[in-house]
This record gives structure tokens, sequence and C-alpha cells, in this order.
């Protein structure tokens, strides 16, 4: 039998595996830290569900792989609003 914890734990990565989540946006969508989150599924998860902390595993590769890319994004939209305002 599962407790609240750990079905908190099982829903919080499988929302970062059906949506590529990032910590920072499933943290937000539970009500709960960043930090929480990243402990959940990096430490507890693997006790719980090996396949899903395999999965989420991958999921966070990526988006660490791809996070120099997201922060050049939100620069480059943050400097193109700032002249559509001048």
């Amino acid at each position: 039998m599962r407790d609240g914890r750990d079905l908190r734990i099982i829903r919080e990565a499988e929302y970062i595996v059906e949506n590529n989540a990032t910590l920072r946006a499933c943290a937000a969508v539970f009500g709960v830290g960043k930090s929480t989150v990243h402990t959940d599924v990096t430490k507890k998860l693997k006790n719980i569900d090996g396949v899903l902390y395999e999965e989420v595993k991958q999921v966070l590769d990526l988006n660490l792989k791809e996070r120099h890319l997201r922060g050049g994004d939100s620069t480059k939209r943050l400097y193109e609003e700032k002249k559509t305002r001048v």
C-alpha cells in the first residue's frame, strides 16, 4: 500500500514524463518547492518505481542539455520586447 507521499512522488514523475516538464514547472503545478520535486524524483522515486525513475531521468537529462538554449531564447525575447516598446 502506498502512502500519500509515494503517490505524490509518482504523480510528479508522471507529470514530468508526460509533459517533458522541468522541475520548476512541476513544482508550480503541485505547489511544492523545486528542491522537493528534485529530491522526490531523483532519490526517492528510485526506490518506489525504477522504470518510471529511468523515464524521468531521461527527461531531466534532456532538460539539462537544453537549459542554455532556453536561457538564450528568454534573453532574446526580453530584448525584442524592449525594442518594440521604444
